[in-house]
């Protein structure tokens, strides 16, 4: 029986720091510029990395079909999971009702994928999804609870589930393993496209130059752009799309994790304790 690389093991923890670390500092960014811009600016910076890097590493490029499913995927997480979920954030959505729809991604995936991508969920399986969901509302309702959320807001966030599901289950089936570089920059060529015209027409491109937004940059393009999105289409093609999808059940309590020193939202105990729960139905439904 062969063994798994190293990275991959590692890969769901520097995956989940990364990616719930990167709600709060995205939160922080948005007090500088409208949700449009900043994604049109991470996704503009990320590709200027990346382009100059072709002619010197020359990796294989993608093409045909191939391209194009890394633009579909792009797409789908990018401009409609990303956008969408800011939406609602903008629109008076709370952070603990976007990530309570937001967490429904494991339960949608665990029924969809029997169908679309042939993996069988099972019972195991099925108990663990259903504690980490018990775990991460446990998390959202101790930090925040649960007000009256405007429709058109939560509408949003419906959307950015539906991106993110979607973009799960599409390169689990039609995504082959390609070189990082010329992926991301499809990936984030098409962010780029679509988010781009939004800004400029919507919120005139304008953003309040601080230290603080370039440091909100740096982390989101290297990050989340880079590191994290890399980590998570590798650990999607290396494994069952339903174990991957179980681990966005620690992002809230995680991200709930980093909001109490970058936003000064305290966890009160019955936070910490769903965080335990939800650790126990991940390990679960990896199993």
């Amino acid at each position: 029986m062969s063994r798994r690389p190293v990275w991959l093991l590692a890969a769901p923890v520097i995956f989940l720091i990364l990616w719930s670390a990167g709600f709060s500092v995205a939160k922080i960014g948005l007090r500088h510029s409208g949700p449009f811009t900043l994604l049109a600016l991470r996704y503009l910076l990320a590709v200027a990395i990346l382009l100059p890097l072709l002619p010197l590493v020359r990796p294989p490029l993608p093409r045909g079909r191939a391209a194009l499913d890394i633009a579909v995927t792009g797409f789908l997480i990018q401009v409609a999971y990303f956008g969408l979920c800011y939406i609602a954030f903008r629109s008076g959505v709370s952070a603990g009702g976007v990530a309570i729809i937001v967490c429904l991604q494991p339960i949608l995936v665990g029924l969809i994928a029997p169908s679309f991508v042939g993996e069988r969920v099972s019972l195991m399986r099925w108990l663990g999804l259903g504690l980490g969901l018990a775990g991460a509302l446990t998390v959202i309702i101790a930090r925040s609870g649960i007000s009256a959320e405007p429709p058109l807001g939560l509408l949003a966030a419906v959307g950015g589930l539906l991106g993110i599901t979607g973009g799960t289950l599409y390169e689990k089936r039609f995504g082959a393993p390609q070189h990082p570089i010329p992926a991301n920059l499809i990936q984030y060529g098409v962010g780029a496209l679509f988010t781009l015209p939004v800004a400029v027409l919507a919120e005139g491109l304008h953003a309040d130059w601080t230290g603080e937004l370039a440091a909100v940059l740096f982390y989101l393009v290297i990050g989340n752009s880079l590191v994290s999105m890399t980590l998570l289409l590798a650990m999607i093609r290396a494994g069952e799309v339903a174990r991957v999808s179980s681990l966005f059940y620690l992002v809230p309590p995680l991200s709930a994790l980093f909001a109490w020193p970058l936003l000064g939202e305290a966890l009160p105990l019955a936070g910490w304790l769903g965080m335990a729960l939800a650790a126990t139905g991940v390990a679960l439904a990896r199993r």
